[in-house]
């Protein structure tokens, strides 16, 4: 049987979207939003002693933690913690709720979502940021728990913007708005004429090329609520970097180092919905034909005829829930021609990464084994995210232009 005949023809999918938002919805809030993540593996204090303190021993750790396809982390010291990227993309999710339900318990989380943005802000940087709650080690550097990231910043940058526009909140406006210091004053830029690139962190110089748009999409949504000019002429720059850096037939590279020339989905996604923000608020209209370019590469190489979502633009796995997820919502506000496509993404996602008696999705499926890992941040934020941006979607509310 393959996975196509797999999805059921008969199920409506708006019952199964629904059903499948209250589960995750009750999963995430009994865990209390807490959980662990692929990458936690120096959480453990056993693995930090055996990755000696080098390089290639905390990246086999973690990489050998991550691939692992059953949960060993209460054995050797992880325990499940709140991440804050999680936190922005549980806001962004409660937010679409609010408005599809306008609810009092909605609210409540929202609130509660807020209060933990707050306490989990990075130290030592210029205005509000957010890291991750592990260290991290890629081949480009070592990033100490806590670092505050550029793309971790733009998400909940955005989440609490959208809390902002929905409910009226001025403690997700206060938030949001110290995120422009941050991205302006505390992260490297590479100059290219008269355009630049955004670092990923404050200290390194490893130029990503959706870290570099989204931390630019933020600094222009900014600007459309304070009327800063130096976000937008510093979001402009660094918007005209990236594109710069398009290929002709619409694609990008992850990053520019050559070990990080590949082309995968969801950070192209990412690339295309950061994009799309300064097309929306008119500050970009130039831009148009490239990120429709962009949105065609984006469609025709990454999903199956019956939706199955690529991990890679030649291969296809192992397929990361990220990538229906990111999918799911970016085409979700498209409209047709783009509803059908998006629906078979949806049928797949919650066809083979859910698990609808325990309530929560799973990690990756490979070629021949499912990693049914319940990770929060990896999983369920970009899940429940994926589920409710569909949801709103599909009703005829008139909705600010959110993430």
């Amino acid at each position: 049987m393959t996975l196509h005949d797999s999805i059921p023809k008969t199920n409506s999918l708006h019952n199964t979207v629904r059903q499948a938002t209250a589960s995750v919805r009750r999963y995430v809030e009994s865990h209390d939003f807490a959980g662990y993540d692929p990458y936690d593996a120096l959480n453990s204090p056993l693995l930090r002693a055996l990755a000696l303190g080098t390089r290639k021993g905390r990246i086999a750790w973690t990489q050998f933690l991550r691939r692992l396809p059953f949960n060993i982390r209460p054995l050797i010291g992880i325990s499940p913690e709140r991440n804050p990227k999680a936190l922005g993309l549980f806001l962004m999710a409660y937010t679409k709720l609010h408005l599809m339900e306008c609810s009092d318990e909605s609210r409540a989380v929202i609130g509660t979502l807020l209060q933990a943005l707050r306490e989990t802000r990075s130290t030592g940087c210029t205005g509000n940021a957010w890291g991750y709650n592990f260290d991290w080690q890629s081949r480009a550097a070592f990033v100490p728990r806590g670092t505050p990231t550029v793309v971790n910043t733009a998400f909940i940058g955005h989440a609490l913007l959208d809390a902002h526009e929905v409910i009226g909140s001025e403690e997700a406006l206060d938030l949001a708005r110290p995120a422009a210091a941050f991205i302006l004053r505390d992260l490297n830029r590479k100059e290219s004429g008269r355009s630049f690139c955004f670092s990923y962190t404050p200290h390194d110089d490893n130029y990503v090329h959706n870290a570099n748009l989204l931390g630019a999409s933020l600094l222009i949504r900014l600007h459309a609520h304070t009327g800063d000019e130096e976000c937008r002429e510093a979001a402009l720059q660094s918007l005209s970097y990236g594109m710069g850096h398009q290929h002709d037939d619409g694609s990008w590279f992850y990053a520019e180092t050559p070990y990080q020339n590949w082309c995968d989905s969801f950070h192209t996604g990412f690339n295309l919905q950061a994009i799309r923000i300064f097309i929306r608020l008119g500050q970009a209209p130039h831009v148009a034909d490239a990120y429709q370019r962009g949105v065609d590469y984006y469609t025709r190489s990454f999903f199956l005829a019956d939706g199955t979502p690529k991990y890679y633009d030649r291969a296809t796995y192992p397929i990361d829930i990220h990538a229906p997820a990111q999918a799911v919502a970016f085409f979700s506000s498209m409209g047709d021609p783009y509803g059908p496509l998006t629906d078979r993404i949806l049928r797949w996602m919650t066809t083979n990464l859910f698990n609808p008696k325990r309530g929560y999705l799973y990690f990756r499926r490979g070629r021949f084994m499912v990693n049914k890992i319940p990770y929060m941040r990896w999983g369920q934020a970009w899940g429940l995210h994926a589920l409710t941006t569909y949801g709103l979607s599909r009703t005829t509310l008139s909705a600010p232009t959110l993430w």
